[in-house]
């Protein structure tokens, strides 16, 4: 069983990644945003709760964070591994994800840290452009439109979104700083934590984490 965790910094191709794995092993991906959406439509306490902080503009505390993760992880679907993006993000959500996989019997079997260099994930994220009309994902230097700033689906505009302007990804890269990358040495301590090269090709990352993961399977 695989249960794995998803570490490193905005830009360094978790998503990619995380799709690759998903469509090879088939198991459930764990996502915080989907939750908290999922237990907010339902009406569970716990998404009530949420959505409280939610719709006042506040961050959802870790308490209610850490239970919706618990209430996620004992379903059924993922009693044959899962992927967890999202989450952790701090210590004190590790700790308490420890705890939470002794108590439902799933706990936390490999953590994939993806690296990548510091002007690599600025090129890669400043460099993203949307379709401000279909949504269409571009890259001025990857994926580049037929002509410049229209969209070759629909002909709209395409545009740079906030959170990809280069003074916003550097406060994101600060928070992962700061919260996130202790846990790198939280996991490793574990003996959990391996370490997959993100400024490559996404076919080669992947293939670094299937090694890594049929070794721990």
């Amino acid at each position: 069983m695989l249960n794995i965790i998803l570490l490193g910094p905005p830009g360094a191709g978790k998503g990619t990644l995380a799709k690759k794995l998903l469509k090879h092993y088939k198991f459930p991906h764990i996502s915080t945003g989907d939750m908290f959406r999922e237990a907010i439509k339902e009406g569970t306490a716990l998404g009530r709760l949420a959505a409280s902080y939610i719709n006042q503009g506040h961050l959802v505390p870790d308490e209610v964070t850490i239970g919706l993760v618990k209430e996620r992880l004992a379903q059924a679907d993922c009693g044959q591994g899962f992927l967890l993006d999202g989450f952790p993000r701090t210590l004190p959500q590790a700790e308490a994800l420890v705890e939470i996989g002794k108590e439902i019997k799933r706990p936390i079997t490999s953590v994939i840290n993806v690296t990548c260099a510091k002007d690599e994930l600025v090129r890669r994220i400043t460099g993203r452009r949307v379709c401000r009309s279909c949504g269409a994902p571009y890259h001025i230097d990857t994926m580049k439109s037929k002509v410049a700033d229209v969209c070759d689906l629909c002909g709209g505009e395409l545009y740079l979104r906030k959170d990809d302007t280069k003074e916003l990804l550097e406060q994101r890269l600060e928070h992962y700083e700061n919260d996130t990358r202790p846990l790198e040495n939280f996991y490793d301590n574990l003996g959990l934590l391996k370490t997959v090269d993100g400024g490559v090709n996404a076919d080669v990352t992947f293939e670094e984490a299937v090694k890594i993961l049929t070794e721990v399977a």
